[in-house]
């Protein structure tokens, strides 16, 4: 059970102006596949991705649908250079919204479903961040108990919700809820002698009971995709474990819009289970770089255009 191979997936925060031009410039299937996100969708999301503007590109509508797709477009020409599931790599996860590409991944989704799903999905998010508005803040260097009682003192002193969203890495957490107790949270963070604390850029208090408002339409909208059993293991951001059966994967994409995303146990169940190489699929390398925290161990490679493609298939062959 060793030198196994994880694919790993980005969410919202890594998208940028140009992502994807690359791959379409050289790849006719990724072309093929920004024209079918583009009929889909009937809009001009290559454009969005390829020129911005980047507010347009950082509205929640538009971003889920934009990582999704290009990060579909990595896979598709990786998978053309050899790279299938099982015989190339044996694990997926992704973080947040990268778990839809993950499912693509493992066979879960294909991936015109796995497009309006996700388009969906950015859309019903931005909805409930209006009817139900609230931030996100980024501490570094507290441990996951200390932030968690932060939280619990905020909500008994009736400041509001806040609670912990992401479980990044050791001592890198993401808090979500309401502004003023978002504030207040980062204040008690302040006086815990946390290293660096950042108010994220968004209106959208995402892993968190604020976006409660959405579940039960984005549930219907679940039930209505066609899913298939994966053809391999991935992992839940909910509970950091192998998912197995199509009852599980629903629950997840539903339960995952309040719920915490444990991407560092998420990580680690992925080295228990023999993971030793991790390749990040997509835009930036959010997830490579939080790797060397969570564990300084493993490899990783980020996979974003079709430079680090080549050198990813010359370690290959060495």
């Amino acid at each position: 059970m060793t030198n196994q191979v994880a694919f790993i997936f980005p969410g919202q925060g890594s998208q940028e102006v140009g992502m994807g031009q690359a791959w379409v410039e050289k790849y006719p299937v990724a072309r093929a596949m920004f024209a079918q996100a583009d009929d889909l969708l009937d809009f001009p999301l290559s454009r969005l991705c390829f020129e911005g503007p980047e507010s347009e590109l950082n509205d929640t509508i538009n971003t889920q649908v934009a990582i999704f797709v290009t990060s579909m477009v990595v896979l598709a020409v990786l998978r053309e250079a050899g790279y299938q599931p099982a015989n190339s790599y044996h694990y997926v996860a992704g973080h947040s919204l990268g778990e839809y590409s993950a499912y693509v991944a493992a066979g879960v989704l294909d991936f015109a479903d796995g497009v309006r799903l996700v388009r969906e999905r950015g859309r019903l998010m931005k909805q409930a961040g209006e009817l139900n508005p609230g931030g996100m803040a980024a501490i570094l260097k507290l441990s996951n108990e200390v932030v968690q009682d932060i939280c619990q003192q905020v909500v008994a002193a009736g400041h509001g919700i806040v609670q912990v969203a992401n479980y990044n890495a050791p001592d890198q957490i993401v808090i979500s809820g309401h502004n003023a107790a978002v504030e207040q949270a980062i204040v008690l963070a302040q006086q815990a002698k946390a290293r660096k604390i950042v108010k994220l850029p968004v209106s959208i208090a995402t892993h968190s009971p604020l976006m409660e408002v959405i579940v039960a339409e984005f549930q219907q909208t679940i039930q209505n995709t066609p899913l298939n059993l994966p053809e391999i293991p991935i992992v839940a951001n909910i509970t950091a474990k192998q998912m197995t059966t199509l009852a599980e994967i629903q629950a997840e994409m539903a339960g995952q819009l309040i719920a915490s995303v444990r991407w560092s146990d998420s990580i680690q169940y992925l080295i228990s289970q023999g993971v030793t190489h991790f390749v990040e699929i997509g835009p930036k390398k959010v997830l490579t770089s939080l790797l060397k925290v969570i564990n300084k161990e493993v490899v990783g490679y980020s996979v974003q255009t079709p430079d680090d493609m080549a050198k990813l298939l010359e370690l290959r062959r060495a």
